[in-house]
């Protein structure tokens, strides 16, 4: 880190002693752990699928359920990041718990024990039909007899992958679906589609976590949906401090009250360091 920076983590840590504060982590929290954003300065433009076109379109199903197969292999085995670490050891300096845009389940992974996954989570999978619930894993074991001779890529580029778990696939057009073990219904991703809304009830506890804190710390965010953006607006609005920590711009910047253009990881590294010692 730069000498700028850790001036800037100095301030930030001046600000947390002492009291409670809250964590908003996007996608750019998860880039070290191999999994590429959306909107990062360095990402692939890619544009994923909108929630009325998966339910709309049983091709769609189609093409989704074969790109994120091979997805999958990346995001399963996915493993937390020493920023992860850092923030659920932050815990110890007043973090009452952290607000997820992320699917991938790594600050529970990490240790982190109040974890509102905003957006759901991807190892867990839904029928739109019954509404039964089941593990990723077993879906993929599943999908992988049906499709026996589905040629996987060893390694899948930046430009292949996405932070959902989709991922280019050829020849997606002869992928073999399976249905609901339970009703033989479609099979969802437990996750929010983009166009889709978040349930109402955790939204709701979102903002009870959001009134515990006085401080909402923004990680690896653009803050481009609303999804996020609402709870930059809401502390702004209860006149409370707000700190991004991202590379870029965001589109909350101009309700911070502090912004670090930096990486998660190193950023949350030195904070820990400097409050914890």
């Amino acid at each position: 880190m730069s000498v700028a920076s850790l001036a800037d983590v100095a301030v930030v840590a001046e600000l947390l002693r002492g009291r409670s504060w809250v964590a908003l982590t996007g996608a750019g929290m998860s880039t070290d752990s191999g999994i590429p954003d959306y909107r990062g300065p360095t990402s692939v433009r890619a544009s994923p699928m909108q929630y009325s076109e998966f339910v709309g379109s049983a091709e769609a199903q189609r093409r989704y359920w074969a790109r994120s197969y091979l997805g999958w292999r990346r995001i399963g085995h996915a493993e937390p990041n020493p920023g992860h670490r850092a923030l659920a050891d932050l815990e110890a300096a007043g973090l009452a718990g952290v607000i997820t845009q992320n699917v991938d389940g790594l600050h529970s992974a990490a240790g982190s024990t109040r974890v509102i996954n905003l957006h759901g989570d991807i190892a867990t999978v839904v029928c739109l039909a019954c509404g039964e619930r089941s593990a990723r894993s077993e879906l993929q074991r599943r999908l992988a007899w049906a499709n026996p001779r589905l040629e996987q890529p060893q390694v899948l580029e930046h430009a292949e992958l996405r932070p959902d778990g989709d991922a280019v696939a050829r020849d997606w057009q002869q992928f073999r679906l399976v249905g609901c073990a339970q009703c033989g219904g479609g099979l969802k991703p437990d996750v929010v589609f983009f166009g889709e809304a978040v349930p109402k009830a955790r939204v709701e506890a979102a903002y009870a976590l959001m009134d515990c804190g006085e401080i909402l710390v923004v990680l690896g965010s653009s803050l481009t949906v609303m999804s996020g953006l609402r709870f930059v607006r809401h502390n702004a609005k209860r006149q409370q401090p707000v700190v991004i920590i991202n590379r870029g711009l965001t589109r909350g910047d101009d309700l911070a009250s502090l912004k670090i253009d930096g990486g998660c990881s190193e950023t949350l590294a030195e904070l820990r360091a400097t409050l914890l010692g």
